[in-house]
């Protein structure tokens, strides 16, 4: 029989582990730290492993990753290089993405926060406002969840410009590829979108020599960051420097360098801060567990994994 491991430090992996057995009621399901035999380990789904702990199961023959990122996994030196790891790309967790950027989008581009704030003081205030047409929405990463919140976009009206390593063809989208276009896109972009995976060339990318390089032309006079990717890429020190110096007009940030994020933290309190707490895709456990018995079956039946990791490019 397969041997299943939940290995969710951060997470309460009970709920995972029901809705996997809903599932697949054959399978044998463990939860980390209760591993039982090393051996008997098969298949294995991770979110933020403990270093050297994959390395330790000389029969895993798949690793999931319970989220669109596979930085924590690959970030572990000791994994074995012939254990394959598969990304979860589940249309839920796709939905869920767009219409997290898509709210975002929104609330920057129809004011709420000044709206809220009207309410709060008692004050009528209906002040003019500007169409979608009006804003070009840059979206940084043009991998499946990109190109679903581009389209997305577009349906609202709005002008949407897309950035990617590799040129991406997506209708009604202006595609731009590689460092040679990266300040062209970056020059068209009233709102960014950070969707990029975390790896050593995107780093700290979200800096103030980046923000600079950004549209002056939309109707705030300063561009707006949404960076629902991942926190590695964001310089935080910059974004509030940049959002004091009015460099920057507002940023919502789901993603942080360290999470959770400390309480000393000034973007808690800075008043053009949206913050949310690494929600912007939360994974369904039944969902995501009905597609992860899926590849399992597809790779028991010779089949090729779907959503592999290119370990070289990190994602």
């Amino acid at each position: 029989m397969s041997v299943f491991l939940f290995v969710t430090p951060t997470w309460d992996a009970e709920p995972w582990g029901k809705a996997l057995q809903r599932v697949a009621p054959k399978l044998d399901i463990r939860v980390w730290p209760a591993v039982g035999k090393v051996e008997d380990i098969t298949y294995a789904a991770a979110w933020l492993p403990p270093p050297d702990e994959l390395k330790r199961f000389p029969n895993l023959k798949v690793i999931f990753s319970l989220g669109a990122g596979v930085d924590a996994i690959l970030g572990d030196p000791t994994l074995p290089l012939s254990i394959p790891i598969v990304r979860v790309n589940d249309d839920d967790l796709t939905n869920r993405m767009s219409e997290y950027i898509v709210q975002h989008v929104l609330m920057h581009h129809r004011q709420q926060r000044r709206i809220d704030e009207n309410q709060h003081n008692k004050i009528w205030d209906p002040f003019p406002q500007h169409a979608a047409c009006a804003i070009t929405v840059g979206i940084m990463g043009l991998g499946v969840l990109g190109a679903d919140a581009a389209r997305k976009l577009l349906m609202m009206g709005f002008n949407v410009v897309g950035w990617s390593r590799s040129l991406k063809h997506i209708e009604g989208v202006k595609s731009f590829a590689g460092a040679s276009e990266f300040d062209a896109f970056l020059g068209e972009t009233d709102i960014l979108v950070s969707l990029l995976p975390a790896t050593a060339d995107t780093d700290g990318i979200i800096n103030r020599a980046l923000i600079k390089k950004l549209s002056r032309r939309g109707p705030f006079g300063a561009p707006i960051l949404i960076n629902a990717g991942r926190g590695r890429a964001q310089v935080e020190d910059d974004i509030l420097a940049c959002l004091d110096s009015g460099e920057l007009y507002a940023a919502t940030l789901d993603v942080f360098r360290k999470e959770p994020l400390p309480v000393t933290s000034r973007l808690w309190s800075h008043p053009r801060v949206t913050l949310t707490p690494h929600m912007a895709a939360d994974s369904d456990p039944e969902t995501i567990c009905r597609y992860v018995y899926a590849q399992i079956e597809r790779f028991e039946r010779g089949e090729t994994l779907v959503n592999l990791v290119d370990r070289l490019n990190g994602y």
